[in-house]
């Protein structure tokens, strides 16, 4: 059975219906590929239509018997259930099959977040000497401030800073946009950066745009993002696992724990489910504690 107009109906449904980035749309497609390789080892010329849900229970066992990680079996039959959303919406089905499918139980892995006394040791290690110093303390101090994506802050574009006001226009997940209030020690550091240290590189072609940009004039990368943060780990002697990602966990963390709105959260970190948001509702056994000393009538001292 041949199932290519199926996945390219799919696939643009995934782009134009869905705005998904192109990597998003290769990883739904690859799990479709896999359902359907299973399909076809076992001979069965099966169109979407034919699907039933004891065909995917087997698919699932198959895959489960490669000793395949649950994280990873939860994002294929993820991948497989919006496929089927999609065919009974262009009825191409009648019954959606996965309905009743269920997924792996997996632990979501709480991130480490760093204190803000721990985020100001960490900037301070920036060399300030340094021309890409006050271009890092700029991406660290914005990245902090507003909760951005790494991806985001690279990609952050000089006309999408409104620092008269305090806020910057975002580009997110799906090429969605999303306006966010900005620090005011993030607003100084990029008016540094721009006005000191940015005005006298010239930007390559088509990074005119483009705020924070290496030594060629062309835009960073996330791998260079990592790289700058795992040198200030090491200087500042910081014992956490901490990537690029804790400064927007970070973020998140300080202001669920201050009391923020999780809808005020949600929106800010642009996520488009607020379970999602949900995650930085975790805190620290001190923080509960202090609370309950401080609230509980029977934990008062």
């Amino acid at each position: 059975m041949n199932w290519a107009p199926y996945k390219k109906g799919f696939k643009a449904f995934l782009q134009l219906e869905k705005s998904l980035s192109a990597h998003s749309v290769e990883a739904y497609l690859r799990d479709i590929d896999k359902l359907t390789n299973y399909l076809e080892s076992n001979e069965e010329p099966l169109s979407p239509a034919d699907i039933t849900l004891q065909h995917l229970q087997s698919f699932i066992q198959c895959i489960g018997e490669m000793e395949m990680a649950p994280t990873s079996q939860a994002r294929i039959i993820s991948g497989i259930k919006s496929f089927f959303k999609y065919c009974l919406l262009e009825q191409i089905c009648t019954v959606n099959p996965t309905t009743l499918l269920p997924s792996p139980k997996t632990r979501r892995k709480l991130p480490d977040v760093l204190s803000f006394e721990e985020i100001e040791l960490l900037i301070g290690q920036i060399d300030l000497s340094k021309p890409e110093g006050g271009r890092n303390k700029a991406i660290l101090e914005t990245m902090y401030s507003s909760g951005l994506r790494v991806t985001e802050a690279i990609n952050l574009k000089i006309s999408c800073l409104y620092l008269d006001v305090g806020f910057i226009r975002v580009i997110g997940k799906g090429d969605k946009e999303r306006l966010i209030p900005i620090g005011s020690d993030a607003i100084k550091f990029i008016k540094i950066y721009k006005d000191t240290i940015r005005v006298h590189q010239t930007p390559a072609k088509n990074c005119e745009d483009i705020l924070f940009l290496n030594n060629r004039g062309k835009g960073l990368s996330r791998v260079m993002i990592f790289y700058i943060i795992k040198d200030l780990i090491l200087k500042s002697g910081i014992k956490k696992s901490i990537s690029p990602h804790s400064f927007r966990h970070s973020f998140a963390t300080h202001l669920v724990e201050g009391g923020a709105d999780l809808r005020a959260v949600q929106e800010m970190l642009g996520h488009e489910s607020i379970t999602t948001t949900e995650i930085y509702t975790h805190i620290n056994r001190e923080y509960l504690r202090d609370t309950l000393d401080r609230f509980h009538p029977a934990f008062k001292k």
